[in-house]
């Protein structure tokens, strides 16, 4: 049984730029069959917006609690997202 896609903007706080955050995410997000963007933000964050099942979304924000080996989270916020807004498939943005 097919659910409706969730989707969610995330605003990822910490030392996550400069340590490969945008490609670790990029990675799993297609790895997890996930739509969506990752970029940097002027102020030193991440911010992403992922599209997919529900049960995709939230490995993915699980992952990102973490995130990669060199990167330091400090906080991760969620707002819902516009599934209508996702392009197909996972990209890079600046």
């Amino acid at each position: 049984m097919e659910t409706n896609p969730v989707s969610v903007t995330v605003h990822v706080i910490g030392k996550v730029q400069g340590v490969g955050f945008r490609a670790w995410t990029d990675d799993l997000a297609r790895e997890l069959g996930l739509a969506g963007w990752v970029g940097n933000d002027p102020d030193g964050s991440v911010r992403a917006v992922f599209t997919g099942s529900d049960q995709a979304v939230n490995a993915m924000l699980e992952r990102l609690r973490e995130g990669p080996r060199a990167a330091r989270v400090d906080r991760v916020t969620t707002a819902p997202a516009d599934p209508s807004d996702t392009e197909d498939g996972f990209r890079i943005v600046s």
